[in-house]
């Protein structure tokens, strides 16, 4: 009979390192839950971010024609041409840093506060004739 080999305790220099688990694939569920969560958060971005810069306060510069839509409490306010039909009002004055619209004195017929940022203005508005 044959005698065993003797157990010697193993050399930690020739043990090879553990190996780390594989990580799990994704599975085809989670991929579409964040394709779902990608387009909810883009379509976030372009609702508020458009909106943000595409309804912004116009600021004028004095010279400049506008047209103003919308009721007192919520003006639209957009450049033109001051050749364009829908020129309204030409902007006369642009008084900076206020929202008093007697700013303007005499300075035109209409007065109109805006804000854009930490910004805020009173454009001072004529008539287009």
């Amino acid at each position: 009979m044959a005698t065993p080999p003797p157990a010697f305790a193993p050399d930690p220099q020739q043990v090879p390192p553990p190996v780390a688990p594989a990580t799990p694939v994704k599975s085809g569920k989670g991929k579409k839950v964040l394709k779902v969560i990608a387009l909810l958060v883009a379509a976030v971005v372009v609702k508020f971010g458009i909106s943000y810069f595409f309804n912004s306060p116009v600021h004028a510069e004095a010279g400049d024609c506008v047209q103003v839509t919308g009721s007192d409490t919520d003006p639209d306010v957009s450049t033109r041409d001051c050749g364009d039909k829908d020129a309204n009002y030409k902007v006369v004055k642009v008084v900076d840093d206020t929202f008093d619209v007697k700013a303007c004195g005499s300075s035109g017929e209409a007065a109109l506060a805006q804000q854009w940022e930490q910004e805020k203005f009173v454009l001072c508005l004529a008539p287009v004739k």
